[in-house]
């Protein structure tokens, strides 16, 4: 019992939103394409992304669920016509293909048509604890730190939280 007492707390280190937040995230265009979406968040080791409008005001989030989601919607294998099957195919500098070569669906789905449409947001002058507070409740995974003019400026994950933890 005694143990449990002499145990160093965790303190937060940060007094508000804009302590917590990452400044000018990566965001995505609402028309962006669900491939250029997925180019960006795997190249950037992201589990998910702000989607911004022509005016940076947030309008969503896009997220790896979302897009699993699509994908497995979307994951039909194209019937290739038997037309590909019959003959001897050839590029157009008179090469042949080599084996394997498929038909493939090309998907133009837009994040604006798989982003979650919601957008959980607060004040940079929002308290550090008001923050933790409402991403437990609301049970999100970030939160969006946008300007009086709603432009996005930055966001809080729980990662950025656990940077600013210190015993």
């Amino acid at each position: 019992m005694n143990a449990l007492k002499t145990r160093p707390r965790l303190m937060l280190d940060a007094d508000t939103a804009v302590d917590l937040m990452t400044p000018n995230p990566v965001s995505l265009r609402a028309d962006a394409t669900i491939q250029e979406a997925v180019a960006l968040l795997a190249d950037k080791g992201f589990h998910g992304a702000p989607v911004i409008d022509e005016a940076g005001l947030p309008v969503g989030v896009l997220s790896q669920t979302d897009i699993l989601v699509h994908d497995r919607e979307f994951a039909q294998a194209p019937e290739i016509p038997e037309f590909y099957e019959r003959i001897d195919l050839k590029a157009r500098t008179g090469e042949r293909f080599e084996d394997g070569f498929h038909v493939e669906k090309t998907d133009y789905t837009r994040v604006s048509d798989v982003m979650t449409p919601v957008v959980f947001s607060v004040a940079p002058e929002t308290s550090a604890a008001e923050v933790v507070r409402e991403l437990l409740a609301m049970k999100v995974h970030r939160l969006f730190v946008v300007d009086e003019t709603g432009v996005l400026i930055g966001v809080i994950s729980g990662h950025d939280i656990l940077r600013r933890l210190h015993g």
